[in-house]
């Protein structure tokens, strides 16, 4: 899978300098390897809110989610963006046999600097297309570790979607279980399951992520598909409700989603405040 056929068609990084964190975030660095560090960014709202540490997709880098990460906070989440070797700041070549090792490494060091300071909230573990397979694999390797799992535009095989790539791994002699086996190691992962997908996916089609529903190990799993959405929209199909739906995940499977008492308290206490004249 390393083979220069396969990894230039697999990996599309983008090299950037180190932009300047926008006001609430913090960048983490994270060293893997000699000579080699993973960028992380944390978009911050409390130290007691869930954390989600976000797996990105192809193409992407970190500063692509200065606007998203806000976004996240605002439902009072935390969310961590983690890239790939060679990806925005971060050194060293993408390679498919470092990809899902990094992944787990990476998850190990933030678990313990956000433990170092002081973030006491559940951890939840989310991959986006390519990040999904690194999403999959770390909750399979320390499933005890986190919440649960979100997947966003995410695969169960690995050779068709390589097929649409240009890349025909089975005319290589590669076998699915020699692959990513996205589908293979959910099958193992029991904690709660969030599948989000765009209606009109042509890059990952609507069946993988039916598949990866199927597969799932989880009694608590969804399949969220999202109308009109491709590969690429979801958030702008969606809008405010696709953080939403995030947010009323991450708070039944940690265990925090309000009551219909708390929340008819809040909406009489905002009531309330309008009344008053007061900004809600």
């Amino acid at each position: 899978m390393d083979r220069p056929e396969i990894t230039q068609l697999l990996f599309h990084p983008l090299k950037v300098a180190r932009n300047t964190p926008p006001a609430g975030a913090i960048d983490i660095d994270v060293p893997v390897a000699a000579d080699v560090t993973i960028a992380c960014r944390l978009y911050s709202h409390a130290p007691t809110s869930p954390t989600l540490i976000f797996f990105h997709g192809n193409g992407e880098i970190i500063p692509d989610y200065d606007e998203v990460g806000p976004m996240y906070v605002r439902e009072n989440l935390n969310f961590l963006v983690t890239e790939y070797r060679g990806y925005g700041w971060s050194t060293g070549t993408p390679l498919t046999s470092t990809l899902l090792p990094d992944g787990n490494t990476v998850f190990l060091a933030l678990k313990d600097w956000l433990a170092g300071h002081g973030y006491t909230g559940a951890l939840f573990v989310m991959g986006r297309s390519l990040g999904s397979a690194c999403a999959i694999d770390v909750a399979s390797t320390h499933e005890e570790a986190i919440g649960g799992l979100i997947i966003e535009s995410g695969f169960a095989r690995t050779l068709p979607l390589a097929k649409v790539l240009g890349i025909d791994l089975a005319g290589m002699g590669i076998g699915e279980e020699q692959t990513f086996n996205n589908g293979g190691k959910i099958a193992r992962i029991a904690k709660p399951t969030f599948i989000l997908h765009g209606q009109y996916d042509q890059l990952i089609p609507l069946w993988q992520a039916e598949t990866l529903q199927a597969e799932s190990g989880a009694k608590n799993k969804e399949l969220q598909i999202v109308p009109r959405a491709d590969h690429n929209s979801l958030i702008a199909e969606a809008g405010p409700l696709y953080f939403q739906a995030i947010r009323k995940f991450v708070e039944k499977a940690a265990g925090i989603a309000p009551d219909w008492r708390q929340r008819r308290r809040q909406f009489k206490e905002q009531q309330a405040r309008q009344s008053a004249g007061e900004t809600p």
